[in-house]
């Protein structure tokens, strides 16, 4: 098992970029619950953080390292502050073109990962459950598949700047991430439009693993995007289950989504 650090300049976001690996090429079969795992190439995941987090959380909070050894998986780790993975429209602010082309571009050229859509795998909790799937729906052709942990998905609160969303994040700091907040549901930071409009023109759409604390207070956002995936015949699964907003549900049901997703 290799881990490191690594960072370097970033284009789209103009800024040394951090990011965390861990590389599952010297594992012990012993350690391996199930070897088959093995008898394919490595697959690759990135992994993104929550609000305030940085690359090292899913290191030291989270099982990423576990996960590398247990499904055969290269496991990449961005930091990209309180973006919510998003674009400003200028190179030093496109986030989602940090996490969804530059940051994959360079992790292929140094490492050889990232090199097939069908081995490419994008995943995230809180806001990072959000930017995965706002990501992976921006960048259909770069990932087939997609985890999705009590995102925040909370964007009609956001919109209506509802003391659920200010409470956390003030209308200033919401407008500099989002924008025009009375656009926001009609714009492609909203997955909702940007799954519509992939499925209107035909194109390829990740497959979606969602899951949820029903004791979370981001609960009913997430089954409200269930239930328009299942409207939409999306391919999909969606889980819940007892759990809050913490590293206790993160890190079982990363297992059971990636458990789902390459059984």
């Amino acid at each position: 098992m290799a881990s490191g650090r690594m960072e370097f300049h970033a284009r789209s976001i103009m800024q040394h970029a951090n990011f965390s690996f861990v590389l599952p090429n010297d594992v012990e079969m012993a350690e391996v619950r199930e070897p088959k795992h093995y008898e394919r190439p490595t697959k690759s995941l990135l992994l993104l953080h929550g609000l305030t987090g940085t690359d090292t959380d899913w290191l030291f909070g989270g099982v990423a390292q576990e996960m590398a050894i247990q499904y055969n998986l290269a496991v990449f780790m961005p930091t990209t502050g309180n973006s919510f993975y998003l674009d400003k429209g200028y190179d030093g602010g496109n986030f989602c073109q940090f996490v969804g082309e530059e940051l994959p571009d360079y992790i292929h050229k140094v490492f050889g990962y990232f090199s097939e859509r069908d081995d490419s795998i994008i995943g995230g909790l809180s806001m990072g459950g959000y930017g995965a799937i706002h990501t992976a729906f921006a960048f259909p052709e770069r990932f087939s598949h997609c985890i999705a942990l009590s995102s925040a998905l909370h964007l009609d609160a956001i919109a209506k700047q509802d003391d659920s969303a200010t409470n956390l994040m003030s209308v200033e700091m919401l407008t500099d991430v989002f924008g025009d907040l009375t656009e926001l549901m009609e714009s492609d930071k909203n997955p909702k439009v940007q799954f519509a409009k992939l499925k209107k023109e035909g194109r390829k759409i990740p497959r979606l693993y969602m899951a949820i604390g029903t004791e979370d207070v981001l609960y009913n956002s997430n089954t409200d995007f269930r239930d328009f995936l299942k409207n939409e015949n999306a391919d999909f699964f969606f889980e819940d289950g007892p759990g809050k907003h913490n590293w206790t549900f993160w890190n079982d049901y990363l297992d059971r989504g990636l458990s789902w997703m390459l059984r």
